[in-house]
């Protein structure tokens, strides 16, 4: 026995040499593995990012700091699976950096033994599953269902299947569209957001399609649609449970056949993007219901991607919470103390990331010092209620109620006069799209 182990080591070190020069032709950071998790040869990139002096060591303590394989922490080890498989395994962990944690994809390949089916060693390939990106730009998050989230969009992001975005509103679907369109190889071509509430049939047809003059009333110069806009790009369509029903037809064939009309135009026109659609409405439901069309969901789901709620990652929430902090803080001076996190990560977020980003965007305008305090970031709804008349809502209480309209008007008349001339920051603040925010701008615009 302790001849074989001895030649296995010797034929080892006879192959070093090919080994490092197999793992240094590559790119990224990579290493050679052996049956027993020891790393036994590292390129240059991967000292540089991870460990300086990862030879003889495991792989699972080097990548996570573990004292057992993935597998036995919870975790999908690809060493196992390619064990298994004995072919190539890709997995999304979360590696440990000099930086900090970092999302990895993880590629596995075995290498056989000479002349044996038997696995000798693994070459193990990490590549950055999230860009480099400024803070409140790029999705972040490190929680299980997070991970299982951006794991099904790396995968997606290179190929041109048609992605559908689920989840409810508030957790980030226009973000992880962004994300699918910028690792996709059509990156360098448009971005196009198709907001698809509030649109009427007859402004979403020539919101897409285009019209040409003199289609209808009003239509006095040709209109590029947002479909030919987004050529050999990516078309996202925001809500897409909300298109009209008669609508959903058109758009149907728009798939199906790849070609389209301007209104008013007998010529049909070739399309090219990448489709991404995403909704907070059960849309198998509104298919039950016969008020989504099935071919249409078919169409649009051949792979569906579900958002997690920020109350299905709590674990996040402070990561969140301290990177929201450094965007918005134009003095790049605060900082949130404990004891708010602690609240923060208690609270109920029906709004999700969205309504996290607006009580840290309040904190930040009730601290005068540089720690954000519990204080701050609470908002206690009984102190208003308290300074009411006990009797006011039972006696007016149909007097006292606006629709929904009218609250929307008024805050929007209020955010306007804080925020005058800047329509972008303004729409980053209240968590709009700048086309969003134009139309409902010019909606309050034509109502006064």
């Amino acid at each position: 026995m302790a001849v074989e182990i001895s030649l296995e080591l010797e034929d080892v070190n006879m192959n070093q040499h090919q080994f490092e020069a197999i793992i240094n032709a590559i790119d990224e950071p990579a290493i050679l593995i052996n049956r027993d998790y020891q790393i036994v040869a590292a390129n240059a990139a991967h000292t540089e990012r991870y460990d300086p002096k990862p030879k003889g060591r495991t792989c699972y303590e080097v990548s996570h700091g573990y004292t057992v394989p993935c597998d036995q922490a919870g975790e999908t080890c690809p060493l196992r699976e390619c064990l298994e498989s004995k072919q190539r395994e890709r997995v999304l962990h979360i590696h440990n950096t000099a930086q900090g944690k970092e999302h990895v994809d993880v590629e596995l390949t075995p290498v056989p033994e000479e002349d044996t089916d038997e696995v000798a060693f693994f070459v193990e390939v990490m590549r950055t599953a999230v860009p480099a990106a400024k803070h409140g730009q790029a999705l972040l998050g490190y929680s299980s269902s997070f991970t299982r989230m951006l794991e099904l969009l790396k995968r997606a992001a290179p190929s041109n299947i048609n992605v559908l975005l689920q989840g409810e509103s508030g957790t980030g679907k226009e973000l992880a569209a962004q994300y699918l369109h910028n690792e996709s190889t059509r990156s360098d071509k448009p971005f196009v957001i198709v907001e698809c509430s509030g649109l009427s049939e007859s402004l979403f047809e020539s919101e897409l399609f285009g019209h040409e003059k003199g289609a209808f009333t009003g239509a006095i110069n040709h209109k590029i649609g947002l479909v030919e806009t987004a050529n050999k790009g990516t078309l996202f369509l925001d809500e897409v449970g909300d298109i009209p029903l008669s609508m959903q037809v058109k758009l149907l064939r728009l798939i199906e056949t790849g070609t389209f009309r301007s209104v008013g135009s007998v010529s049909e026109k070739k399309a090219d993007f990448r489709l991404i659609c995403a909704s907070h409405k059960n849309l198998e439901s509104m298919v039950a219901e016969g008020t989504f069309r099935q071919d249409l969901y078919f169409r649009i789901s051949p792979y569906p991607v579900y958002l997690p709620s920020l109350a299905e990652r709590r674990d996040d929430i402070a990561l969140l919470a301290n990177s929201m902090v450094k965007d918005l803080d134009n003095t790049n001076t605060k900082h949130l103390g404990d004891k708010a996190l602690q609240w923060l990560e208690r609270q109920e977020y029906p709004g999700n990331i969205r309504q996290l980003r607006n009580v840290i965007e309040r904190a930040l305008l009730l601290c005068d010092g540089e720690e954000i305090k519990e204080r701050h970031v609470r908002i206690d709804h009984s102190a208003n209620a308290g300074s009411q008349p006990k009797n006011m809502h039972a006696e007016h209480h149909d007097k006292a109620l606006k629709t929904i309209a009218e609250v929307e008007r008024d805050y929007l008349l209020s955010a306007i006069k804080r925020h005058p001339n800047d329509n972008k920051s303004l729409a980053k603040i209240l968590g709009l799209s700048e086309r969003t925010l134009y139309r409902k701008l010019n909606q309050l615009e034509q109502n006064n």
